[in-house]
């Protein structure tokens, strides 16, 4: 006879700044969470060596250390970690079911915040650099280079967004596309190349990430598809913008994503599925900060007591 699945308040899939901003607020709601660390532990944060933009640290954080943080304080007031990965979701009308490392739970409300995941260039060394003069991230890190030579890899809106903001700190940008046009819309496109301290290297791809005396970035060789051409280019830091990867593939045929993975969510958080939400990057493919995905966590994990208190009262 098959014993019934675990049943949990609240299971929550992540533990980037969004799940465990979630974790906090249900903990003290004494809804003792579950929290689901998933493949990536502590997301993308745990890959930035300095996060100056989170408010209350004038001295800025250490990325992996702002995550510890998160975990005690969530810890503190009764949430649970498992170093599992979410396997397979379904939906119900009350109790959803998830497979975590082959076994079957159940909860009576889930926050999903998988995140998303950068999209690399697959090249030798790349995890060892990121956080040493390679980021995915021009906001989060912009900053530290001012004054010198960066690059950003890609041809969409988001790098000739990226190209643009660092202008303010760089004292060139160049622009490094596979292609011979910008796949952006025409007004980002303009604006990126009519701005004098963006330098456009067309049909063009980055073989290898060469590092200095301080084992940090400090050139790139280049290939030039067309041609072969075999170069090199010194920049301090290389901004992947070749787009992200929403983490939501249990969740596909399940719940409403949009064209390229995201969830959607509405009034709030809430999902499609009623007691289902979603919070930060994998539902955000536009401000992806850790303080966005910090708001959204808190407002999946209030929004979550809602549904449960009004489902007691049902």
């Amino acid at each position: 006879m098959e014993r019934n699945p675990p049943m949990e308040t609240v299971v929550i899939v992540g533990t980037g700044c969004a799940g465990l901003t979630a974790a906090i607020y249900a903990a003290r709601a004494n809804l003792t969470p579950l929290i689901l660390e998933g493949r990536e532990p502590g997301g993308q944060l745990t890959t930035t060596t300095l996060v100056e933009n989170f408010p209350g640290f004038p001295d800025g954080v250490d990325g992996p250390q702002l995550i510890m943080n998160m975990h005690k304080q969530a810890e503190k007031f009764g949430a649970r970690f498992r170093y599992a990965e979410l396997e397979e979701f379904e939906p119900a009308k009350r109790h959803h079911r998830l497979k975590i490392d082959g076994e079957w739970i159940e909860a009576r409300s889930v926050i999903i915040a998988s995140g998303a995941s950068a999209k690399w260039l697959g090249l030798e060394n790349e995890k060892k650099l990121k956080g040493h003069g390679l980021t995915s991230c021009a906001t989060c890190d912009g900053a530290f280079y001012r004054n010198v030579p960066v690059c950003v890899v890609g041809g969409g809106d988001t790098a000739c967004e990226e190209a643009v903001f660092l202008t303010k700190f760089a004292s060139i940008v160049y622009l490094i596309h596979r292609r011979d046009t910008l796949r952006a819309t025409p007004i980002m496109a303009d604006r990126a190349l009519q701005n004098p301290k963006i330098k456009p290297i067309w049909n063009t791809a980055i073989t290898e990430y060469k590092t200095d005396a301080a084992g940090e970035v400090g050139a790139v060789s280049l290939k030039n598809l067309e041609t072969g051409e075999i170069g090199s280019l010194g920049v301090k830091c290389v901004f992947i913008a070749i787009g992200h990867t929403p983490n939501t593939t249990p969740f596909r045929d399940k719940l409403e994503m949009d064209a390229n993975g995201y969830l959607i969510h509405q009034h709030g958080s809430r999902t499609n599925v009623p007691g289902v939400f979603a919070a930060g990057d994998v539902v955000d493919p536009h401000y992806r900060q850790a303080i966005t995905a910090a708001g959204q966590g808190c407002m999946a994990a209030m929004d979550a007591e809602r549904y449960l208190t009004d489902q007691e009262g049902d």
